[in-house]
């Protein structure tokens, strides 16, 4: 996918409780074929609180940097006031990516440590422009939800036993 042709259909986005993960409001899905791609830039923008106090929105996702590309660049091809995921270089906006979580299961390979690797996913979204255009929108949709579903599991398990794993390994460490 590139940024500088391709464009976004959608954007979506869900609050989630910082301690457990769990849910604290529905998922949002913006669809550009609903409206435009102009149009989803901007309603993210002004409801997500990403262009507002660093910790109204904190990113916490799978693959940062390229969500963060991406939403720069579609941006300015839409002719809006780019609006950065993840800050500036010197002014970070804090963000929590669970891409290294692949990285380590797959022994730091980075091909093929996606979401679909670390999580029940069923499959990666590259089949996702061919349903788009095949205006197949309630698939791409199901997707977007079953993903969403799996991130959502992988998160709320790293809040429940994380912190677990990580005191059993400083006690190794000290003995």
């Amino acid at each position: 996918m590139d940024p500088m042709r391709d464009k976004m259909i959608t954007i979506q986005y869900q609050k989630l409780d910082r301690y457990t993960a769990n849910p604290v409001d529905s998922l949002k899905i913006l669809k550009e074929w609903e409206s435009d791609e102009k149009t989803i830039l901007t309603k993210f923008i002004s409801d997500s609180g990403v262009d507002g106090y660093m910790w109204d929105f904190v990113p916490f996702g799978f693959n940062l940097p390229f969500e963060h590309k991406f939403f720069l660049q579609r941006c300015k091809a839409n002719g809006l006031e780019p609006v950065s995921i993840l800050g500036e270089i010197g002014n970070p906006r804090p963000n929590i990516d669970l891409k290294l979580l692949a990285l380590l299961k797959n022994q730091y390979e980075f091909k093929g440590s996606s979401l679909d690797f670390l999580t029940n996913k069923p499959r990666d979204g590259r089949h996702i422009p061919n349903l788009y255009a095949q205006k197949k929108y309630l698939e791409i949709e199901s997707y977007i939800k079953n993903e969403a579903t799996e991130f959502i599991s992988l998160c709320q398990w790293l809040s429940k036993d994380m912190p677990a794993i990580l005191d059993k390994f400083k006690s190794e460490q000290q003995s």
